[in-house]
């Protein structure tokens, strides 16, 4: 199967701090890989380093086979990017802001599409200032696929969105994922990763303590649920199940 992300030996530091150390995996096409690490671990760095927005020190990677630095425009065309937080100009509306988004690319996807299938029709005329919480995350990844992305990147996916709308916004992504989509996934709900992910990596101090599927870390861990195994991963062989 084809290897969309390719990440080799990768390494950045602050000064004399190692914010990511030796990082090494590859994501297949059609694939989820979960992005997993206390706040800190270094999954914002690894996901920029790999996006070329952030200069590594050491090592290498390559997105569709480009690297994402030196070809940063052929890359962009074909790669998505949903952030966990993001800043518009107060008084832009979504629909104008899908337009925008939309003329930044050669071939998009029919914005008008997807918010409907987010539920945000009814908002197309509206500021973004004005969206709730939850409806500004579902905006933020429609953004993230009007380019019709062969590979997507979402940060904490579903925060602030009620239950429904998550197990919807999951729905969507397996069906993305069934079209050959490849999609990287940093998230904090373990029920998400879970349900969605093929792969996972656990990052702990910038350095990978697991990677492998969610089953193999169960097995690995004391713990016959994920999210005591990934506590235990995260936290150390002191945590303890409640």
């Amino acid at each position: 199967m084809e290897t969309t992300i390719e990440v080799n030996h990768l390494c950045k530091a602050y000064g004399r701090v190692n914010a990511v150390n030796d990082i090494c995996f590859s994501v297949r096409r059609g694939e989820i890989f979960g992005l997993l690490g206390a706040n800190g671990a270094g999954k914002s760095t690894v996901i920029e380093c790999i996006l070329g927005t952030k200069k590594y020190h050491s090592g290498s990677v390559a997105i569709l086979g480009m690297n994402p630095v030196t070809e940063r425009k052929k890359v962009f065309e074909q790669v998505g990017v949903q952030f966990q937080e993001a800043n518009y100009q107060d008084q832009i509306r979504v629909g104008e802001l899908c337009e925008v988004t939309a003329s930044l690319y050669k071939t998009h996807s029919d914005y008008r599409l997807l918010l409907s299938q987010f539920d945000l029709t009814d908002k197309i005329k509206s500021p973004v200032r004005e969206l709730s919480g939850g409806q500004k995350q579902r905006l933020f990844i429609v953004l993230a696929l009007i380019p019709a992305p062969e590979v997507i990147f979402f940060d904490e996916l579903t925060t602030g969105l009620d239950p429904k709308a998550r197990r919807d916004v999951w729905k969507s992504l397996s069906e993305l994922k069934g079209k050959g989509m490849t999609i990287l996934l940093s998230s904090h709900f373990m029920d998400e990763v879970e349900a969605l992910c093929d792969r996972i990596m656990i990052l702990k101090k910038g350095e990978c303590i697991f990677c492998g599927t969610v089953e193999q870390a169960i097995v690995e861990s004391p713990f016959d649920k994920f999210e005591d195994s990934y506590l235990w991963f995260s936290e150390g062989a002191s945590y303890e199940s409640i």
